[in-house]
């Protein structure tokens, strides 16, 4: 068999490495991998600073420039599990490539977009494009490092530099924005071309198949169409309103567009996404826990927003600061996952960092008419980053232990989808119980709202954990 990225094949003078020293080649690539989720965090939480700029530019109203943040997320979501299907069919390096191409591109586009419409194209198409690359990412990181101690340390790099992205956005976009919004917009651009001139020069070309490819092209249309329609209706659900026809509808076309997926997969002799996958606990855990995580701390930010910007008038630099604390743990706790998860255990790890979330939220029940930034604010925020840093490495490793490389693509992308659509349906459920106004003591339903995510986060854990063995 030719040259593939994984331990045994893609480097095969490096067999016998310990599985924590690796050679120069292997962190190269592992830096590939981190600079593509890092680029896709930065895009997400970078122009949420240039928001109000940009509306004043183009005279867009709140409902049109929500969409500047909603565009990129419908795209993102709706398209992972079918980029993360892509990459296992036709090559994990072919389609990190092209989605890298196709990013940069883009990018130029939006930074020079002479109207509203224009811009929130760009978002989509971006977004798009990283619902290809981010699983095209994580799947060459689980190819590459073997399953166990190597695996769980890369892990814990990668998602310091997923975590570093977000949080890093929006300081980064608040200096940019002070220059210019359009610098936001290119800021990616040289990234993308430096990430996908190193994919090209560093990462073993795709191993050639023997039969090419076949796409479902039945399973590949229904589900598209139902992510789309599923993120689109809950992102979209506070403006139309949650019991209106159009809210109501789309849900019921979404899970009838679904429900023909999971038929068409049932009867195609190669589905794009085979059924008994979900046969495997621990993904399903996984995946259940990851959708409640980002949940919750989608809605904590958005609070966190909320209570500094608007009832206290801060910049959203000074907002940015406020989040630093959590980045910073990430920064440290993170690369030390490997060795936790290697003393511990996955599922203690895991189970540590999502119940850090607990009393992170209690906390936020401490805010009052004037911020308490010692008592209330940075503990919340150290307790964000110790969690998150603990349980998005953990619930990595236990949603892709025990899957086969040629699903690892297809268990990247169901895990992104998780993590996407409960951070979508989180803030819309958040937004909901807080209403329209921004009084202090409306926030309180938000954190509610928060502390259920993060207890319904650690019950599914809890049950998958707990659940006998076939």
């Amino acid at each position: 068999m030719s040259a593939s990225l994984n331990p045994c094949n893609a480097y095969p003078d490096d067999e016998g490495v310990d599985p924590l020293h690796w050679p120069a080649r292997m962190w190269i690539a592992l830096l590939i991998f981190s600079g593509v989720i890092l680029l896709d965090g930065l895009d997400i939480s970078m122009i949420v600073v240039a928001i109000p700029q940009i509306q004043q530019e183009f005279g867009m109203g709140a409902a049109t420039a929500q969409w500047l943040v909603s565009a990129y997320i419908l795209a993102f979501g709706g398209f992972l599990l079918l980029g993360g299907r892509c990459a296992d069919l036709f090559g994990r390096r072919r389609v990190l490539v092209a989605g890298l191409a196709v990013f940069a591109l883009v990018s130029v586009g939006g930074a020079f977009a002479a109207d509203a419409g224009l811009l929130i194209v760009s978002r989509f198409v971006k977004g798009m494009a990283a619902g290809f690359t981010g699983p095209a990412a994580m799947s060459l990181l689980t190819t590459t490092f073997a399953e166990g101690p190597a695996r769980n340390k890369a892990f814990g790099i990668f998602n310091l530099f997923e975590a570093s992205g977000y949080s890093s956005g929006l300081l980064i976009g608040g200096l940019l924005a002070a220059l210019d919004w359009r610098y936001i917009f290119v800021l990616p651009i040289p990234v993308a071309v430096l990430l996908l001139l190193a994919a090209l020069r560093y990462l073993p070309p795709d191993a050639p198949r023997t039969e090419p490819p076949r796409l479902d092209v039945g399973g590949a249309v229904t589900l598209l169409a139902g992510m789309l329609l599923l993120v689109f209706t809950v992102v979209s659900a506070e403006e139309a309103g949650w019991a209106s026809l159009r809210t109501v509808g789309g849900f019921v076309a979404a899970v009838a567009l679904l429900a023909g997926f999971v038929v068409i997969e049932r009867s195609v002799k190669e589905p794009l996404v085979r059924l008994g996958i979900f046969r495997n606990r621990g993904l399903v855990a996984a995946n259940i826990s990851a959708a409640l995580l980002y949940g919750g701390a989608a809605g904590f930010q958005f609070l966190i927003a909320l209570y500094l910007q608007n009832i206290q008038g801060w910049k959203p630099w000074q907002m940015a600061l406020v989040l630093l604390p959590a980045g910073l743990m990430v920064v440290v706790v993170g690369p030390k996952i490997g060795a936790l998860i290697g003393r511990f255990g996955v599922r203690r790890v895991l189970m540590a960092g999502l119940a850090a979330f607990v009393p992170c939220y209690l906390l936020m029940f401490g805010i009052g008419p004037e911020p308490d930034l010692w008592g209330v604010l940075l503990p919340a925020s150290l307790l964000w980053g110790v969690g998150f840093a603990l349980s998005i490495s953990a619930l990595m490793v236990a949603g892709t232990t025990g899957v086969a490389d040629d699903e690892q693509g297809l268990a990247a992308g169901l895990l992104n989808s998780s993590l996407q659509v409960g951070g979508a349906c989180g803030l819309a459920v958040l937004t909901a119980a807080i209403g329209a106004g921004t009084e202090l003591g409306m926030l309180y339903s938000g954190v509610w709202v928060m502390l259920g995510f993060a207890a319904l986060a650690l019950v599914a854990q809890g049950i998958g954990v707990s659940a006998p063995r076939k």
